[in-house]
């Protein structure tokens, strides 16, 4: 096959392969419902999916409100890592909040996860300040970084 990649708009139909993504990346997933809400109740989020083929293999959301982004998730199935498919993905996110109005984009990273705040900083983002405690599942920190768009 081809390596052949595509974004669009996630949708409904698509939370099946988000859930593992979300199941492979994050000691913490999100659950159906919480998509589901995402897709359809919260008027800031948009989220983008990254497709090989006819498979999502990646996917990243953002919530806009006024002139501010708030990265919410950002995920790569494992196996497709490495490939500068999340500097991709990121890059596409940014474009679709700066055309929605946005002028900065902001987002929490653990304190340990050396590979994404690496990719963030790729892309302009500069550290803001730590959140104490703010991973439930070991209360690891977070890095807060920030990018002008």
């Amino acid at each position: 096959m081809e390596d052949t990649f595509s974004f669009r708009y996630m949708r409904e139909e698509d939370i099946d392969q988000v859930l593992e993504i979300e199941h492979a990346s994050f000691t913490l997933p999100w659950s159906r419902e919480a998509f589901y809400n995402e897709l359809h109740n919260n008027k800031f989020a948009v989220y983008i999916v990254l497709e090989h083929g006819d498979k999502v293999i990646g996917y990243c959301g953002v919530w806009i409100v006024l002139d501010e982004a708030h990265i919410t998730n950002v995920a790569i199935l494992p196996e497709y890592r490495g490939r500068k498919l999340g500097e991709a993905m990121m890059r596409k996110l940014m474009t679709t909040a700066r055309e929605m109005g946005a002028k900065s984009m902001t987002l929490e990273a653990r304190v340990t996860n050396y590979v994404a705040q690496s990719l963030y900083r790729k892309m302009g983002f500069q550290n803001g300040g730590i959140r104490k405690n703010y991973y439930s599942d070991n209360q690891e920190d977070a890095l807060v970084m920030w990018v002008n768009l």
